[in-house]
């Protein structure tokens, strides 16, 4: 999976994850349904860009750590400590790296945030809004050009939809349909855009 565009989006109270669901081998689509987003723990969740293999390891690897932390500590871990933790094991591998672009992205006791991890363990908090992968540029230039502070939790989904939409048009990696998580203290809850309904 060479080829991807997730996007992610800050709102009062939450976050939006979204993905488009192509897999790639070079030129041939190898798959329609690619899974790229995982819930590590209750109230975070991880997109995938990259190697397959290698971030479906990553994300097994988040769900037992997190999962572990909660039971030694009693207590979730926090959005920035698990971005932390997956940068340390990136980091550890700098000589045979895992070829992954990821996002941790949450809500914990301090609100919601977002982290851009890459492949070398390099982890950093984003400011509202964020994409990774190959059609990337092209989200951005939506989500920079219509994103605004204040905005609701539909508005952010509709955004982010908006978003992929643009890039699976100009991005030969991206396409299919799009999947969508939304986290608030509430929830994650997981949609895909064809079962939204205006």
């Amino acid at each position: 999976m060479k080829g991807t565009t997730t996007v992610g989006l800050l709102f009062d109270g939450g976050i939006v994850l979204a993905t488009e669901r192509r897999a790639t081998m070079g030129n041939m689509i190898a798959s329609k349904k690619a899974k790229k987003v995982y819930q590590i723990s209750d109230r975070i969740g991880m997109t995938i860009a990259g190697g397959v293999g290698d971030a479906q390891q990553l994300a097994r690897l988040m769900q037992v750590e997190c999962s572990l932390f909660n039971i030694r500590r009693g207590r979730p871990i926090a959005v920035g400590a698990a971005a932390t933790l997956l940068s340390n094991v990136l980091n550890q591998n700098r000589m045979y790296p895992y070829y992954v672009q990821l996002l941790v992205g949450g809500i914990d006791r301090n609100g919601p945030s977002i982290y851009s991890v890459d492949a070398l363990g390099g982890a950093s908090p984003e400011d509202r809004i964020v994409a990774t992968g190959s059609g990337s540029p092209f989200a951005y230039g939506v989500l920079e050009d219509r994103f605004e502070d204040g905005m609701s939790e539909k508005e952010c989904l509709d955004l982010a939809i908006r978003a992929l939409r643009s890039a699976m048009r100009r991005d030969s990696a991206s396409g299919e349909d799009i999947s969508i998580v939304v986290i608030t203290e509430d929830k994650y809850e997981e949609l895909m855009e064809s079962g939204i309904k205006g």
